[in-house]
Parts: C-alpha cells; structure tokens; sequence
C-alpha cells in the first residue's frame, strides 16, 4: 500500500500517522507537504494528520482546506483514493467540501484529552472492517474543536445510509447524535476525531486503533 501524509504548518501528529502507517503495512509513506500540488504516483491512501494547521487560524482546518495540496486530493478522492481525516484532518476535510457538516467548539468550551468509548457504528467500510459491528473500542481524542454538527437533514442521511462510522459511547463534546466519525457517500473517505495512530501497539497500553489500518491494508493492500 502506497501512502502519503500531508503536512502543514502547526501540523504535530503527522508523524505519529506515518508511524503507525508504516508500522502496520511495512511501508514508510511519504510526507507531502502542503504546497505540493501534485501526489505520488499510484498513490492509494492519503492521509491528513491531527494538530493545528495553520494555528487554527480563522476556523480549524479553514485555511489548509484551500492549500495547494488538497486541490490534488479532492481530485483523488473523487477517484476513489482512500482519504483519511484524524482530528484536524476530518475538520480539514469537512472545511474541503469532502465530508458534510462541520466541527465546532467543544460543549463546555473545554479542551478535551483522554481516551473514550467508542461504538463501532458500521464495519462495513475500507477503514471498519476489522472490527465487530456494535463493538466498544478506547482510542484518546485530543481536541477543543471536535462537536460535529450539521442539519437535521444531513444527520438522518447519514445514519439511514451507514455513513456513521464511529460513535461516543459516553459524552465527549457535545457532537451531534455522539458522532465520531463518518464516510463520505463512495465510501472512501473517513473523517474522525479519536486518534487511532496513538493505540496501535502493546507499548501504547491498548491496540484498539490498529485494526484501521489493518482494514485499509486488508482492503487496498
């Protein structure tokens, strides 16, 4: 499996990313910065990293949403490449276009740090498959951005088409219907807020966020 993560400025968990990238598929990825407007070719996941782009400058993930790089990765996932969205990167790819709804203030206006339940809404998808349906996983979050909201519309397509790809077990942000995570409508795309790159070895404590990068090796090899 051929993958790259993209960097931009204020971007602190791209490495974490790559790690776990290379850890589970034995291939290190490469690391595109955010002014390319090109990828490598026969790319097949791309993957954008959590922190603060652009120092969550106007609105988090407003500003590299516009870079020059997901220009390139719009027009991929429209090809079908795999795209993974973990914390600032699901708010990069709902300020994109690539996902609906948005990610706002947390409930409370608190910082958020610390593993959470989570609920295995749909295993049917590249980056689920691994897991059970209904299945309770721990994976951390770190955000102060993280409250998913969108239109009452948007939410019922979603859950009636199994778009819903994570849920909160428990109450983290405040986000609508405890969404965590959803797919985009071809199934390629993935924004969510828990950081599976943080729990993929014993030496992490848990492995619950493993089993995503399995499922994509498993699914695009």
């Amino acid at each position: 499996m051929k993958a790259a993560v993209v960097v931009f400025p204020g971007s602190n968990c791209d490495r974490d990313l790559a790690v776990a990238i290379e850890d589970v598929t034995g291939t290190a990825p490469v690391m595109l910065w955010h002014r390319e407007t090109d990828l490598p070719e026969g790319i097949d996941l791309i993957a954008v990293p959590g922190g603060f782009s652009y120092g969550d400058y106007l609105r988090s993930g407003a500003m590299a949403a516009r870079s020059p790089v997901m220009r390139a990765v719009t027009g991929a996932a429209a090809r079908g490449v795999a795209v993974l969205g973990v914390c600032n990167g699901f708010q990069v790819l709902t300020e994109a276009g690539l996902l609906p709804g948005a990610l706002m203030r947390n409930a409370g206006l608190a910082f958020v740090c610390r593993n959470v339940a989570l609920e295995v809404a749909n295993n049917q998808s590249i980056f689920t498959s691994r897991y059970d349906a209904g299945e309770t996983i721990a994976i951390p979050v770190a955000h102060h951005d993280g409250n998913y909201v969108a239109d009452d519309a948007t939410l019922d397509r979603l859950e009636g088409e199994g778009r819903v790809a994570l849920r909160y077990a428990e109450p983290v942000n405040g986000s609508a219907r405890d969404i965590a995570g959803i797919v985009n409508d071809a199934g390629n795309v993935l924004g969510l807020m828990p950081h599976p790159e943080r729990v993929i070895e014993d030496a992490h404590g848990r492995t619950d966020g493993r089993r995503l990068f399995e499922s994509l090796l498993a699914a695009i090899g």
